[in-house]
């Protein structure tokens, strides 16, 4: 009786071998592809809310000079400031004490909320424009506003237009002389 030995052909062993590296290298590159849009998720999400606001501090010593002076720059700039509101106040009429002064500027341009409202009214929830003012822990006073360049770009279209570009452009042009450079 013969012996049969099963010789493995040497260019079908090769042939596994190259097919093996190339899974391996598909495998490994899938893999880094998942990991790394995960941490490219992670820090986007990590850092939004710093890309949301923007954070200034004031040029003035207290939020009630720092509000007058937004309304003044608001209105020189053909805006309206249709309200300064204060927070201490309206949350102390329901028994709330906020230790620190808050405020809001609420400010508006009735041609850019036309621009926008005619066809995306869904954004009225973020209108008027508004900028918050208040005391920080170190008793200097800032001003926070909507990144309103990058909101106008996540959203596209006519409010990348309208916000992106006119909106951010007078709302530099309003802060540049109340905030520290």
């Amino acid at each position: 009786m013969e012996k049969t030995t099963h010789e493995e052909n040497p260019t079908n062993k090769c042939g596994n071998d190259q097919q093996q590296v190339k899974m391996n290298r598909l495998s490994f590159f899938l893999y880094g592809l998942v990991v790394g849009a995960l941490l490219v998720g992670i820090m986007g999400w990590l850092s939004m809310p710093s890309m949301m606001l923007k954070i200034h501090q004031s040029k003035y010593d207290s939020v009630d000079e720092t509000c007058a002076q937004l309304k003044a720059a608001i209105e020189a700039n053909g805006w309206q400031c249709p309200a300064i509101r204060n927070l201490n106040e309206a949350t102390a009429k329901q028994g709330v004490k906020i230790d620190k002064q808050v405020r809001i500027v609420e400010l508006c341009k009735a041609e850019y909320a036309k621009e926008i409202l005619e066809t995306n009214p869904e954004v009225s929830t973020l209108m008027p424009c508004a900028w918050g003012v208040y005391e920080g822990k170190d008793g200097k006073v800032y001003i926070s506003a909507m990144n309103t360049r990058l909101m106008g770009k996540m959203f596209g279209g006519n409010i990348a237009k309208v916000m992106g570009r006119a909106v951010s452009k007078d709302e530099e042009q309003m802060l540049k002389d109340i905030i520290q450079q």
